[in-house]
Protein backbone atom coordinates (compact mmCIF):
# COMPACT_ATOMS: atom_id res chain seq x y z
CA UNK A 1 0.00 0.00 0.00
CA UNK A 2 1.28 3.39 -0.99
CA UNK A 3 -0.05 7.16 0.27
CA UNK A 4 0.20 10.34 -1.50
CA UNK A 5 -0.40 14.19 -0.99
CA UNK A 6 -2.52 15.90 -3.15
CA UNK A 7 -4.46 19.09 -2.34
CA UNK A 8 -4.07 19.62 0.85
CA UNK A 9 -4.95 15.35 1.50
CA UNK A 10 -3.77 11.66 2.02
CA UNK A 11 -4.77 9.44 -0.16
CA UNK A 12 -3.89 5.58 -0.51
CA UNK A 13 -3.62 2.99 -3.18
CA UNK A 14 -2.35 0.04 -3.85
CA UNK A 15 1.01 -1.32 -5.95
CA UNK A 16 -1.41 -1.17 -8.99
CA UNK A 17 -2.51 2.83 -8.34
CA UNK A 18 1.24 3.90 -7.66
CA UNK A 19 2.02 2.26 -11.09
CA UNK A 20 -0.65 3.90 -12.91
CA UNK A 21 0.25 7.40 -11.07
CA UNK A 22 3.70 7.24 -12.16
CA UNK A 23 2.56 6.28 -16.04
CA UNK A 24 0.21 9.33 -16.03
CA UNK A 25 3.32 11.61 -15.06
CA UNK A 26 5.21 9.53 -17.61
CA UNK A 27 2.72 9.92 -20.32
CA UNK A 28 2.23 13.79 -19.77
CA UNK A 29 5.73 14.14 -19.63
CA UNK A 30 6.65 12.41 -22.81
CA UNK A 31 3.14 13.92 -24.49
CA UNK A 32 4.47 17.28 -22.83
CA UNK A 33 7.64 17.16 -25.24
CA UNK A 34 6.20 16.60 -28.50
CA UNK A 35 3.72 19.48 -28.21
CA UNK A 36 6.34 21.65 -26.78
CA UNK A 37 8.82 21.28 -29.89
CA UNK A 38 5.78 21.20 -32.09
CA UNK A 39 4.98 24.45 -30.71
CA UNK A 40 8.52 26.08 -30.95
CA UNK A 41 9.02 24.37 -34.86
CA UNK A 42 5.84 26.47 -35.44
CA UNK A 43 6.76 29.74 -34.04
CA UNK A 44 3.98 29.37 -31.97
CA UNK A 45 3.69 31.43 -28.05
CA UNK A 46 4.44 29.37 -25.07
CA UNK A 47 1.13 27.79 -24.12
CA UNK A 48 0.70 24.31 -22.71
CA UNK A 49 -2.56 25.24 -21.20
CA UNK A 50 -3.72 25.50 -24.88
CA UNK A 51 -2.82 22.32 -25.96
CA UNK A 52 -5.53 19.86 -26.38
CA UNK A 53 -3.76 16.74 -24.45
CA UNK A 54 -2.95 18.70 -21.80
CA UNK A 55 -7.23 19.44 -21.35
CA UNK A 56 -8.35 16.08 -21.64
CA UNK A 57 -5.58 14.67 -19.61
CA UNK A 58 -6.95 11.00 -20.18
CA UNK A 59 -3.70 9.82 -22.56
CA UNK A 60 -3.07 6.07 -20.87
CA UNK A 61 -5.92 6.07 -18.39
CA UNK A 62 -7.79 2.43 -18.62
CA UNK A 63 -9.94 3.39 -15.71
CA UNK A 64 -8.30 1.37 -12.85
CA UNK A 65 -6.74 1.31 -9.80
CA UNK A 66 -6.96 5.16 -9.33
CA UNK A 67 -9.33 8.17 -9.76
CA UNK A 68 -9.63 9.51 -12.80
CA UNK A 69 -9.13 12.98 -11.69
CA UNK A 70 -5.93 11.85 -9.85
CA UNK A 71 -4.93 10.60 -13.02
CA UNK A 72 -5.48 13.96 -15.02
CA UNK A 73 -3.64 16.00 -12.67
CA UNK A 74 -0.71 14.05 -12.38
CA UNK A 75 -0.62 13.98 -16.29
CA UNK A 76 -0.63 17.80 -15.90
CA UNK A 77 2.11 17.59 -13.86
CA UNK A 78 4.21 15.84 -16.23
CA UNK A 79 2.72 17.37 -19.05
CA UNK A 80 3.53 20.95 -18.06
CA UNK A 81 7.24 19.82 -17.12
CA UNK A 82 7.57 18.06 -20.92
CA UNK A 83 6.54 20.87 -22.79
CA UNK A 84 8.83 23.25 -21.18
CA UNK A 85 11.68 20.79 -22.14
CA UNK A 86 10.01 20.35 -25.63
CA UNK A 87 9.71 24.15 -26.37
CA UNK A 88 12.90 25.39 -24.72
CA UNK A 89 14.79 22.46 -26.15
CA UNK A 90 16.23 21.21 -22.94
CA UNK A 91 16.45 18.24 -20.82
CA UNK A 92 16.07 19.48 -16.97
CA UNK A 93 13.41 17.33 -16.23
CA UNK A 94 13.76 14.14 -18.50
CA UNK A 95 16.24 12.94 -21.03
CA UNK A 96 15.99 11.20 -24.91
CA UNK A 97 18.03 8.00 -25.13
CA UNK A 98 17.95 5.69 -28.03
CA UNK A 99 14.50 7.13 -28.82
CA UNK A 100 12.94 7.09 -25.95
CA UNK A 101 11.70 9.57 -24.39
CA UNK A 102 11.43 9.33 -20.40
CA UNK A 103 11.07 11.69 -17.27
CA UNK A 104 13.96 12.18 -14.77
CA UNK A 105 13.40 9.40 -11.51
CA UNK A 106 14.21 12.40 -8.99
CA UNK A 107 11.53 14.95 -10.88
CA UNK A 108 9.07 11.83 -10.77
CA UNK A 109 9.85 11.40 -6.65
CA UNK A 110 9.57 14.91 -6.56
CA UNK A 111 5.93 14.95 -8.24
CA UNK A 112 4.15 12.21 -6.65
CA UNK A 113 5.68 11.94 -3.06
CA UNK A 114 4.18 8.52 -2.97
CA UNK A 115 5.19 6.77 0.50
CA UNK A 116 5.58 3.16 0.52
CA UNK A 117 3.44 1.65 3.80
CA UNK A 118 3.81 -1.49 3.42
CA UNK A 119 2.28 -4.77 2.13
CA UNK A 120 -1.45 -5.27 3.35
CA UNK A 121 -2.42 -8.07 5.20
Amino acid sequence: MYRYYRSGSYYQVSQYGADLLRRAVNNGYEEGVRAGQSDREDNWQFGYQDCDAYQDATFGYDGYYASLDDYRFYFREGFRRGYEDGYYGRWQYGSYTNGVISLLGNVLVEVLRLQYLGAID
